[in-house]
């Protein structure tokens, strides 16, 4: 088929998914993930090429971080991009013979892997639902829950709209318009202040508070995904809190100066992160929830079982770089005041 349509990373845009989803990243490059975005959105070409190295970066790749790379990439479009990249993606085709196909049984996909997937098609269904050209993918997800395939539990307050405004609105400063159309939290604060332009010391310390960030959720997703609720080892549990906690109050920084913000690209980076933060601590307060007791009770709990080979490779690589982002965490601090 590519001797005829050619090989899809051949692209501009192609090229550049190419890069952003590659193993040999230690994690998104959301700054890449963000021109791809412009790419598609300027480019009348864009999305139909976004979408075809899409399909080839997921199908039949058995390396799953480079498929979990891609999603991040194919959510940054959706948000971020118009109705002509959503009609590439909500159709049925696509929703069921990609994204479906990725977690079937055959594939041995891991857990956080399909709640991803899943908990993507439930956010499309509800976004799209009142599109009468982008209900291809309400379609299947109405076929996966009248099949007994049980989705990821959202907190609608917590969830990013879909729609994000086009880049030319002149009613409001970009800044304003991309933090309203995302809704991080429902006290997030408003913009009232004068926008910040940030010093090249103080970019340099926000993107290492973003990267212990990225760090953290990245950890806390390789934890739960090989864990099992009713067996909870206390050393996993203590470290799986401290690493919420930690990014709890990382968030609530981020969240604090995304609207301050005069760099739209950065703007972008934190909002992306903080969805991702959002994703992850929903997964782990459905851990806590299937566990049938507090996942802070079992981490200060004294019993000492033997842990499993598993979840002691992935604790003690976990151990050490919680320890060393909390070495070096009161010298960081997003730079809200000047």
């Amino acid at each position: 088929m590519e001797f005829f349509i050619g090989n899809p990373f051949s692209t501009p845009v192609g090229q550049l998914i190419e890069h952003a989803t590659s193993s040999s990243l230690p994690s998104e490059d959301w700054g890449l993930n963000m021109e791809i975005c412009d790419i598609v959105s300027e480019t009348e070409e864009g999305p139909k090429d976004a979408v075809r190295a899409i399909k080839k970066r997921i199908l039949g790749n058995r390396n799953f971080k480079e498929v979990m790379m891609t999603l991040s990439v194919l959510e940054a479009c959706v948000k971020n991009c118009g109705h002509k990249f959503h009609i590439y993606v909500s159709t049925r085709d696509f929703v069921e013979n990609v994204l479906v196909q990725t977690i079937l049984p055959k594939n041995n996909a891991p857990v956080v892997l399909q709640d991803r997937v899943l908990s993507m098609i439930q956010a499309w269904s509800d976004a799209f639902r009142s599109s009468p050209d982008l209900t291809g993918v309400v379609t299947v997800y109405e076929d996966l829950r009248r099949k007994g395939v049980e989705f990821p539990v959202t907190e609608l307050n917590g969830c990013s709209p879909i729609h994000t405004p086009n880049r030319t609105i002149e009613s409001a400063s970009p800044v304003t318009a991309r933090t309203e159309s995302h809704s991080i939290t429902s006290s997030q604060p408003q913009n009232t202040e004068t926008p910040i332009t940030l010093s090249p010391q103080q970019m340099k310390t926000l993107k290492t508070e973003l990267e212990v960030v990225r760090n953290n959720i990245s950890v806390m997703s390789d934890m739960m995904s090989q864990m099992e609720p009713a067996s909870l080892e206390p050393s996993d549990t203590e470290l799986l809190q401290q690493l919420y906690s930690m990014t709890k109050d990382m968030q609530g920084r981020m969240v604090e100066l995304i609207p301050r913000l005069s760099d739209e690209k950065l703007t972008e980076q934190l909002l992306c992160a903080n969805d991702d933060v959002n994703t992850t601590f929903a997964q782990y307060h459905r851990l806590e929830a299937n566990s049938n007791t507090n996942l802070i009770d079992l981490g200060t709990s004294n019993q000492s079982k033997a842990a499993n080979g598993a979840h002691s490779t992935i604790s003690q690589s976990a151990v050490t770089t919680l320890s060393n982002q909390m070495a070096g965490l009161s010298k960081l601090r997003f730079c809200l005041y000047f």
